[in-house]
């Protein structure tokens, strides 16, 4: 891998909605005041807190138990949980999130990537977050202020390839989103704002109240993904799969691709992080009895 995929994939590291202090709630570790030797500015270095800061794997074994009535992903049999502390449930008909969770703290090797774990950030995002009103409230008005700035509501009409995308993968969608929901779109042939009309506002309002934590959470990530909230709706009302919404959000950069080329170590990462992104929102969003 060169030294510029190396630059590229850290910063992805960097962005990615993953704190380090996860690793606190994860496989904690007793320490004995006889033992462990307190340093004068700050805790104890334990097992634990001593992989925050190195990023290096601190367990053995990866698990899935069953606590009570929800299913538990245990690093050396310890539960892993949440960057609030929270222990990272899932509800009995998640067991392949429980499996996907599973499969990617055990596909940490020595050093702990966070870009690599979308399912577990998205998880701990909707139990940490989710389950505040307030929060929620928040995110649901931030989701609705996309619509004026929707990347799906801008047309151009050059170059030829931009426009020929727009119209093969923008338009259907556009239309699909009007019947569905029952509202007016308006779109721009500038790069000015276009405000959409407060009928409009007020019924996707309805819908985002409608949705539960987990299709919330999975219309976040996605909207955030796509800078579009009609490509986060479509691919969480399963109109879209995961690669379709991928090549919708691409639009302008295929058109780019295929006028110029692609930039290696530029394009080809974004595309693959657009779809790891996409697919563990509509993962999010799977059950299984």
């Amino acid at each position: 891998m060169s030294a510029l995929r190396n630059s590229t994939m850290l910063q992805l590291c960097r962005n990615t909605r993953w704190p380090r202090s996860l690793l606190n709630g994860c496989a904690r570790r007793r320490w004995n005041s006889s033992t462990s030797t307190a340093p004068l500015d700050g805790p104890a270095q334990t097992e634990t807190n001593k992989a925050e800061l190195t990023m290096k794997r601190f367990w053995k074994d990866v698990g899935i138990e069953k606590r009570g009535n929800n299913l538990v992903v245990t690093l050396d049999k310890r539960a892993v949980k949440t960057p609030e502390g929270n222990t990272l449930l899932l509800e009995p008909d998640q067991k392949l999130l429980a499996a996907l969770v599973a499969t990617e703290w055990d596909n940490q090797e020595k050093i702990i990537k966070p870009f690599a774990l979308p399912i577990t950030s998205l998880i701990s995002r909707t139990i940490d977050n989710f389950s505040e009103e307030t929060t929620r409230q928040g995110v649901e008005k931030t989701l609705l202020n996309f619509l004026d700035t929707d990347t799906v509501c801008f047309f151009h009409d050059q170059p030829e390839p931009l426009e020929r995308l727009q119209t093969k993968y923008w338009v259907p969608l556009l239309d699909w989103t009007r019947e569905t929901f029952g509202v007016e779109l308006k779109v721009s042939n500038s790069i000015l704002s276009v405000k959409q009309p407060q009928a409009t506002k007020d019924k996707i309002e309805k819908v985002l109240s409608s949705l539960d934590v987990w299709e919330l959470a999975a219309l976040e990530r996605a909207a955030l993904t796509t800078k579009s909230l009609i490509i986060a709706l479509a691919l969480v009302k399963k109109h879209l799969s995961v690669e379709e919404a991928a090549r919708v959000a691409s639009v302008e950069v295929d058109s780019q691709i295929e006028r110029w080329g692609e930039v290696e170590d530029t394009h080809d990462v974004d595309y693959q992080d657009v779809r790891r992104q996409l697919g563990s929102a509509s993962l999010l969003l799977s059950r299984q009895s």
